[in-house]
């Protein structure tokens, strides 16, 4: 029997903003569509807005392009929600997003890159994280692309973008998530093959002893010659 994804309010921790969605004076994102038949020069700002989107501005390599759905998106043989999830389940991505990351982060990005918003609080976090830990990333991808929330505000021919364009980060003033560091934060530094040393006896200063040189070693040979020039 698998686990039901939990049931989660929409909150925010600032009370005195009106809404997740539009404020007056906010900078509003450009759109990328493929509504009106865009040109070869549209396409590749819209393949690029896909790539800058999921991948954010610290990851766009030329190892992360995917040319076969580029091709695929090029004559319309799929749409950009279908190249969308092609990113999102490539090996690429998982690699520099998942695999580095445990599930509570990995769900924090993925629902800032694809449904263009922060999480709403700890317990959305959660419920995807249970999802991710009992379903697998495959079933959250195709709840967070299939969602209700996604078809309202991208569908099938619009690139998700960040619908608030900026956040509050303390000391750093507002920024995009794509400006957000992707990873990785370290409580996770073990997954990074990188060990963590503790120790719980009383801190003593170390002092190196003095090892005397064994026959064979240079040392013997070079305090003879300071031997030999002092006398």
């Amino acid at each position: 029997m698998s686990i039901p994804i939990l049931n989660y309010s929409l909150s925010t921790h600032n009370h005195r903003v009106n809404s997740f969605e539009y404020l007056s004076g906010e900078e509003q994102p450009k759109v990328y569509t493929t509504d009106n038949l865009p040109s070869s020069i549209e396409m590749d700002e819209i393949i690029w807005a896909a790539y800058r989107q999921i991948f954010s501005e610290h990851q766009i390599l030329s190892s992360v392009r995917q040319p076969f759905l580029e091709s695929q998106l090029r004559f319309n043989q799929i749409k950009i929600k279908d190249f969308i999830k092609g990113l999102l389940l490539s090996s690429q991505f998982r690699y520099l997003n998942y695999d580095v990351n445990n599930n509570y982060r990995f769900v924090e990005m993925c629902i800032q890159r694809v449904l263009g918003r922060d999480i709403y609080n700890e317990r959305e976090k959660l419920a995807f994280s249970i999802i991710i830990a009992s379903k697998g990333l495959e079933s959250f991808i195709d709840i967070l692309l299939n969602s209700e929330e996604y078809a309202e505000n991208f569908g099938d021919i619009i690139v998700p973008y960040q619908r608030r364009r900026i956040i509050f980060q303390r000391n750093k003033g507002e920024i995009p998530f794509n400006l957000k560091t992707p990873r990785l934060n370290y409580g996770f530094l073990a997954k990074q093959y990188m060990p963590q040393l503790s120790w719980s006896g009383p801190v003593r200063r170390f002092r190196p002893q003095e090892q005397k040189p064994k026959s064979g070693d240079p040392a013997l040979f070079f305090g003879m010659l300071n031997d030999i020039s002092l006398v």
